[in-house]
């Protein structure tokens, strides 16, 4: 029965569109579902291709002056044709804006956030979430040595709520970095490390965290790497996470 339900609103449910109880049911049955989880993971990878590719094949001005032009009405033909051309020039701006839309950046949230976000989701629906399966923080920061051009600092876990699962290398725009899994109860979290220069020119130097995902996020700056905290787990666990890993680092 989830399985149906989730196919139906799967593309509402990974753009984080459906309220937020169905959110964690389906969540969970993501996360136990193999074949909800590959339809999951297929959906994400042909969103992020689309994205690539509106992004590539984008309009140019002068182009888009031509075509203003070639749909401009004459002076002299009639008020019903002049009206016939008013609406196809609208119908065609239109499309193009949401064509824009849907594969630029979604309103009111930042592309990196998004991204992040779909990484997020295409992890918890892959079959192997982790390439380095272990809870010891000493057997997984050493296996990133030489697979990524920076080192960090995993946090000492004993006394708290948090579990280590493992980690995995991930890219973002081509950007490596290291993808950390902990869990929380039944939640899963992911913490996403980059170099900062290499973000800076897409966050801004005063980049704040997103309002508008369908999970929480908390992000900062340090000792010259960006950190990234995800997932579906309330704020205040996002931010004990976060302050675990400020002070290891």
């Amino acid at each position: 029965m989830v399985c149906e339900q989730l196919e139906a609103k799967l593309d509402s449910y990974l753009d984080g569109e459906v309220p937020e109880q169905e959110m964690r049911t389906f969540d969970a049955h993501v996360r136990g579902c193999h074949s909800c989880s590959a339809d999951a993971l297929a959906r994400v990878q042909m969103k992020r291709a689309i994205h690539v590719a509106g992004k590539r094949y984008t309009p140019s001005a002068e182009f888009r002056k031509r075509m203003q032009q070639k749909i401009t009405p004459k002076p002299q033909r009639s008020f019903g044709l002049r009206w016939t051309f008013a609406v196809a020039a609208a119908v065609i701006l239109m499309a193009g804006s949401l064509t824009s839309a849907y594969l630029g950046t979604r309103p009111g949230r930042n592309q990196v956030f998004s991204e992040i976000a779909d990484l997020h989701v295409a992890t918890l629906a892959s079959s192997s979430p982790v390439d380095v399966i272990s809870t010891d923080r000493h057997t997984v920061k050493p296996w990133f040595q030489g697979k990524i051009p920076f080192a960090f600092n995993l946090p000492e876990l004993q006394n708290s709520e948090f579990s280590l699962f493992g980690g995995r290398m991930t890219y973002l725009d081509q950007t490596p970095g290291a993808h950390l899994i902990y869990g929380m109860g039944k939640h899963h979290i992911s913490v996403f490390v980059f170099q900062e220069r290499s973000l800076l020119a897409k966050l801004g130097e005063n980049s704040h965290s997103p309002k508008q995902l369908p999970f929480n996020l908390e992000t900062w700056s340090q000792g010259g790497l960006r950190y990234f905290v995800i997932g579906d787990a309330s704020a205040a666990d996002i931010d004990r996470l976060a302050k675990l890993f400020k002070a290891a680092s």
